[in-house]
C-alpha cells in the first residue's frame, strides 16, 4: 500500500513544486553538467529522473552526445548508472561504482573514474554541482529531507548543489527517526564530532534544504534494485570460523572486551558469513560501527546479541527488505544511519576502537593489499571505505579465499602473491590476514617473519611451496647487496601474474632463477 504524496510532503508550500510529468524537466539537463545523486551501495538512489534521461537518450539516439559528470556517495542501481554507462552518458564518475557496463567504460577509457576514499571531503575543482537529485521518504514540515535506506554523501551534495530535484518515494515507509545528520564543515579549527559511543546521536533526523534551490518534486514508486544474497559457501564459513576463534582468543587474553569492540564489516559473501557466524556465536551486547548493514544483521538482531548498528546504508536483498519492513518496530530503534563523512571518519573509527574487516583482490607475502585493480590495471569497483577503516581501526583484518578459479584451473589464481600489482593498503596499516586455510596474526612481526606467517597460515597447499621458494630465492639474492628488509627479485616478482596470460594459471613450474 502506497502513501499519498501529499501525506509525505508535509510542507504545503512545496506542493507547488510537484511535477507530474518528469519529461517536462528535460530542458534542465545539458551535456557536460556536473550532477550529484543520493544513494549508497545500490539503495536510496533516485530512479525516476535518471531512468527518464536514459529513455530520452535511447529514443533519440543521443548516446555519447548527452554526458554528465556524476558524483554519488558510492554505487547506485544497475537500472540507473549502469544503464547510463551502456548509453555512454557518463563522462566522469566519482568516487565508487559497481556494474558491468560502468566498469567496461572505465577500463576502455571512455569514463574518467576518480577512485577516492569515501571519507574524503572532495568536490569538483572550482565547480559546484549543477543539479543534485535526491530520493527522500518524507519532506518535513520545515521543508527538510528525510532520506531512505542510505545517507551516503547526500548532505555534502546538497551543500554543493545549485539546483535540487527531490524524488519522494511513497512506496517505502518514512524513515524519519533513523538518521543522525551532522554536516561537514570545511576549513581549519573544526570542532570534533562528539561521539564516544556507537549509540550517541549528535545531529538532526533530517537534512535542511534551501527551498529556493528546489526546482522540482517528483513522486516515485520504484523499489531499489537490490539482488538476492549469495549463499554462504564452505570457504566463507571457514573464514568466519577462523575470525570468531581469533576474537575468542583475544577476549581470553584480555585484549578485547567480552562484548567485542565495535565491528565494521564490508559487503559481500564473506562479510555476510562473518556476521551470520556472530549471530550464532558466543558474543552478546555487540555494537557495530560500519558502512553497510546486510542481510545477516537481521539474524544478529533476532538472536538478541546485537544491541545497536550505526551505518550509512542498509543494503538488504529484496526478501530481507520485506522482513525489515514487516517488523519495522522491532528494528527501527536499533539502527542509526549517518552521512559517510561521519560513518567513515578517521577520528571516530580511531576513538571507538573499531575492528575493521574487508576483502581484497590480493595481498602479498609482506602484508600489502590490493582492493581495486586486477593485474594492476583493470578497475573493479573502487576502494570504497575499506581504507578509511583499515588505516584507522584498532584491528585491521583482511579476509579472502586463498585461491580463485580461472577458465582452465579451479585454483588458477592465488590471492597471495609475491608482490601486489597495485597497493591500496600498505603493510603499515594491516594486522591480520585470513583465508579458509587459516589466520595469520602479523602484529609485532618483521617483514620476513610476516612472509613466513602468511605463507604458512594462509596460502593454499598448491601455492605454499611456490611462494616459499620465492621467499628463499629473494633472500639469497638480496643478502649479497645488503637489501634484506623486504627481499624481492624484481625480475620475477610478477611471474605468477604473467603466467596467467600464457597458461591460464598462477601455478608456475619454475622461477627460472640460477640457483
Amino acid at each position: 500500500m502506497f502513501s499519498t504524496l501529499a501525506s509525505r510532503v508535509r510542507r504545503p508550500s512545496l506542493m507547488s513544486k510537484v511535477v507530474k510529468d518528469p519529461t517536462t524537466l528535460l530542458p534542465l539537463f545539458e551535456d557536460g553538467m556536473y550532477m550529484g545523486w543520493s544513494g549508497f551501495t545500490g539503495v536510496g538512489y533516485p530512479k525516476i529522473i535518471p531512468i527518464m534521461l536514459a529513455e530520452h537518450v535511447e529514443q533519440n539516439n543521443l548516446q555519447g552526445k548527452l554526458k554528465f559528470n556524476l558524483f554519488v556517495g558510492a554505487s547506485s542501481g544497475a537500472d540507473t548508472e549502469d544503464r547510463w554507462a551502456k548509453n555512454n552518458m557518463i563522462d566522469r564518475r566519482y568516487p565508487h561504482q559497481v556494474g558491468k557496463n560502468i566498469q567496461a567504460g572505465i577500463n576502455q577509457g571512455r569514463i574518467r573514474f576518480g577512485d577516492k576514499h569515501l571519507n574524503t571531503k572532495d568536490k569538483p575543482k572550482s565547480h559546484n554541482l549543477d543539479v543534485v537529485i535526491i530520493e527522500a521518504t518524507e519532506i518535513t514540515e520545515e521543508g527538510f529531507i528525510v532520506p531512505g535506506a542510505s545517507v551516503g554523501a547526500t548532505c555534502e551534495l546538497i551543500q554543493m548543489a545549485d539546483k535540487i530535484i527531490i524524488e519522494v518515494n511513497t512506496k517505502l515507509p518514512s524513515f524519519k527517526g533513523l538518521h543522525d545528520m551532522n554536516f561537514y564543515h570545511r576549513g581549519a579549527n573544526r570542532k570534533p564530532n562528539l561521539i564516544t559511543r556507537v549509540d550517541d546521536r549528535v545531529g538532526m533526523t533530517s537534512i535542511p534544504v534551501d527551498p529556493e534551490k528546489i526546482v522540482a518534486i517528483v513522486e516515485s514508486t520504484r523499489s531499489d534494485a537490490t539482488t538476492p544474497s549469495e549463499p554462504m559457501d564452505e570457504s566463507a564459513a571457514l573464514i568466519s570460523g577462523h575470525i570468531l576463534e581469533f576474537f575468542a582468543q583475544e577476549v581470553k587474553q584480555g585484549r578485547m572486551p567480552a562484548s567485542l569492540p565495535p565491528l565494521q564489516s564490508g559487503i559481500g559473501n564473506i562479510a555476510n558469513a562473518i556476521i551470520g557466524g556472530l549471530a550464532r556465536g558466543p558474543f552478546s551486547n555487540v555494537r557495530v560501527w560500519t558502512e553497510v548493514i546486510q542481510d545477516t544483521f537481521l539474524d544478529f538482531f533476532d538472536e538478541g546479541k546485537l544491541d545497536i548498528a550505526s551505518a550509512t546504508s542498509i543494503r538488504f536483498s529484496p526478501e530481507c527488505f520485506d522482513r525489515f519492513y514487516a517488523r519495522w518496530n522491532d528494528y527501527k530503534d536499533k539502527i542509526i544511519l549517518r552521512p559517510q563523512t561521519i560513518s567513515n571518519a578517521a577520528e571516530l573509527i580511531n576513538r571507538l576502537g573499531v575492528v575493521a574487516m574487508n576483502t581484497p583482490v590480493e595481498f602479498d607475502i609482506y602484508g600489502h593489499a590490493n582492493s581495486t585493480c586486477v593485474m594492476g590495471s583493470r578497475m573493479l569497483n573502487g576502494l570504497g571505505g575499506s581504507g578509511d577503516f583499515l588505516r584507522n581501526s584498532k584491528y585491521s583484518i583482511m579476509h579472502t579465499p586463498s585461491t580463485r578459479p580461472t577458465k582452465t584451473d579451479p585454483h588458477g589464481i592465488s590471492t597471495i602473491v609475491p608482490m601486489c600489482t597495485h597497493v591500496d593498503h600498505t603493510e603499515h596499516d594491516l594486522d591480520v590476514f585470513v583465508t579458509e586455510q587459516g589466520l595469520a596474526d602479523l602484529r609485532g612481526l618483521t617483514p620476513r617473519d610476516r612472509a613466513r606467517e602468511i605463507i604458512d597460515k594462509c596460502a593454499h597447499p598448491l601455492y605454499k611451496p611456490i611462494l616459499t621458494e620465492y621467499l628463499e630465492l629473494s633472500t639469497k639474492a638480496c643478502m649479497k647487496d645488503n637489501m634484506m628488509h623486504e627481499p624481492h627479485m624484481l625480475r620475477h616478482a610478477f611471474d605468477m601474474h604473467l603466467n596467467i596470460k600464457d597458461k591460464g594459471t598462477m601455478r608456475i613450474e619454475d622461477w627460472n632463477v640460477s640457483k
